[in-house]
């Protein structure tokens, strides 16, 4: 079956410094990717290309097996790939609700409006202060806020990166029984962690990179002695 995702042979760069090196990643639908590996690795460089944000200097990105080059950011979004980046990602100077609407800005006004109401209804603390200034939440409340459309409104391929950043232990129960749920519809997840047990424990495939080049990519369970050795195990791509 055709991946939803696929990476190939992909490079990126900034300037003189270059970022990934011949990565393949490949996602179906329904399955969750978990992307592991220390800060600098090249994780969000991966999930930038993904979204448009950095164009690969070598290598392919597809969607459905059809190559996505000079496509922008908004053409990326608009053919389902969302981009749910580290930090807090919303206006802090408009409401809760406020921020749920602009968010669900594609949908119909009626399904829009559900939409808010299941994430109100779903996520407690977001129905709580919906009029409440969104600057003036918590910086996990703030991510959860960040997170709440696309878990109500599921895109074809979602990337999050360092979701657990900022989130209690019980709302992050909660964000991750709804990526679950995601997936079990059809999105096609990427996962960013830093804290590897929470995405291990989800995920179908675990990707380990190092300094911008894949050392392992494999079974989820073996993943963690993966990273933590720094040495590539089965299935893996040469580092």
């Amino acid at each position: 079956m055709t991946p939803v995702l696929e990476l190939a042979n992909l490079s990126a760069s900034y300037g003189p410094f270059r970022a990934l090196f011949e990565v393949d990643l490949a996602v179906g639908e329904g399955e969750i990717v978990a992307l592991l590996g220390a800060n600098g690795a090249g994780k969000s460089t991966i999930a930038r290309v993904i979204s448009g944000l950095v164009s690969p200097s070598g290598g392919v990105m597809r969607l459905a097996g059809r190559p996505t080059v000079g496509w922008s950011a908004v053409r990326l979004r608009r053919a389902g790939v969302l981009h749910v980046p580290e930090g807090r990602g919303i206006f802090s100077s408009l409401s809760v609700e406020q921020n749920l609407i602009l968010a669900l800005a594609g949908e119909s006004r009626r399904r829009r409006r559900m939409l808010v109401e299941e994430a109100c209804a779903r996520f407690a603390i977001l129905g709580e202060r919906r009029n409440q200034r969104a600057g003036s939440l918590s910086g996990g409340q703030q991510r959860l806020l960040s997170l709440a459309a696309a878990l109500v409104d599921p895109p074809k391929i979602l990337v999050a990166d360092e979701i657990s950043l900022g989130l209690a232990p019980n709302v992050l129960d909660e964000v991750y029984a709804a990526l679950g749920a995601l997936a079990a519809a059809g999105t096609a997840l990427v996962l960013i962690e830093q804290q590897t047990t929470r995405a291990v424990d989800l995920a179908d495939t675990a990707v380990v990179l190092h300094h911008g080049r894949v050392v392992y990519s494999g079974p989820p369970t073996e993943a963690t002695a993966a990273l933590a050795a720094g040495l590539s195990g089965p299935g893996s791509t040469p580092g």
